[in-house]
């Protein structure tokens, strides 16, 4: 099947190891140019009018306002993200509308990061770098900048997929007491590590350190907020790498305020990217702009995936990241 008459937008500029095979595979390809400029309703809904394809980031809410302003001929959504929370799957699937996404390759450099981000918590680096950079270290001192330890201590996993799964693995070093809480059983990590599944409440009661590794879900929206919150130890750190609206942020807020855990790492926010205001002027939180997967190779293999998987569909192929598997006739 040609290509050549087939139309894409991509929505923001991706890595030019996909942005690329997209320019060369389709000869009436667009996007727009700025880095970090996000199209405004009106743009976006004018820009994807006659498009065959589009690649979209997670920062696009791609609807059925969007899917009818493309029109008809419209065949495939090629999210550059694993999550996909911002596409109606089943407004594309009413539609003929194949939508994929770029799952298992940005898996370790989550992970890496979400312990990055909960060492940087519980070490307070941070708060550390701070400190020194405002000339407030006058002398070593016994009691200076104390944070938690990790050998020995439970480490608490709220979904464990992918993600979640390799986050565990990396926790062999410091002899840590493994918990989970998924719908199914992850067997892997029971027969490797030890792994014990538990409901939320036990894993929240026990764990000295919480990560959270769940998609956005009307069963995951807010499922960490005052009442959890409270159910955890005063010493317990919270690190999220998912999905901002999976964390009530005004309640962790009030509760790092209060001193009800110890402390937090965000690299997601439920009004990206925006930030609570209450969270900016806590020591107690380290926050980073969304950034578990951003390594030079990880976001170049999703720019591939991503337009590989735009490719196969308008190419009359199944893709290999197919979400919405019904819609493939």
């Amino acid at each position: 099947m040609s290509l050549s008459d087939k139309k894409v937008y991509l929505t923001r500029p991706i890595p030019e190891a996909g942005q690329n095979m997209l320019q060369q595979a389709f000869p009436l390809f667009k996007y727009n140019p700025d880095d970090d400029y996000v199209l405004s309703r009106d743009e976006l809904l004018t820009a994807v009018k006659g498009m065959d394809g589009i690649v979209s980031l997670l920062t696009d809410k791609m609807d059925a306002e969007v899917m009818d302003a493309a029109g008809p001929q419209l065949k495939v959504i090629a999210n550059y993200a694993v999550g996909y929370d911002n596409i109606d799957t089943r407004a594309a699937t009413e539609r003929g509308i194949l939508v994929t996404n770029t799952p298992g390759v940005l898996t370790d450099a989550t992970a890496d990061f979400a312990w990055a981000l909960l060492m940087a918590t519980a070490r307070r680096i941070s708060e550390s770098e701070r400190f020194s950079r405002a000339l407030k270290y006058k002398a070593w001192g016994p009691k200076l900048l104390l944070g938690g330890d990790f050998v020995g201590r439970t480490l608490g996993i709220i979904g464990a997929g992918r993600i979640g799964a390799a986050f565990a693995k990396r926790s062999v070093g410091w002899n840590m007491r493994i918990l989970y809480t998924d719908e199914m059983v992850n067997q892997e990590l029971e027969n490797e590590l030890g792994a014990k599944k538990v409901d939320l409440d036990t894993l929240l009661a026990q764990s000295d350190y919480v990560s959270i590794h769940v998609p956005l879900l009307p069963s995951t929206h807010h499922l960490i907020n005052a009442e959890s919150l409270r159910k955890m130890k005063k010493t317990a750190y919270l690190v999220n790498t998912s999905r901002g609206p999976v964390v009530d942020e005004a309640a962790l807020a009030q509760a790092l305020k209060e001193k009800v855990i110890a402390g937090a790492g965000l690299d997601v926010y439920e009004k990206e990217p925006e930030i609570h205001a209450d969270l900016l002027d806590l020591e107690n939180v380290v926050i980073a702009p969304h950034i578990a997967s951003a390594t030079l190779d990880t976001r170049d293999k999703m720019a591939t995936m991503a337009a590989s998987n735009c490719i196969a569909v308008l190419s009359g192929k199944k893709p290999e990241n197919l979400v919405n598997a019904e819609a493939w006739k």
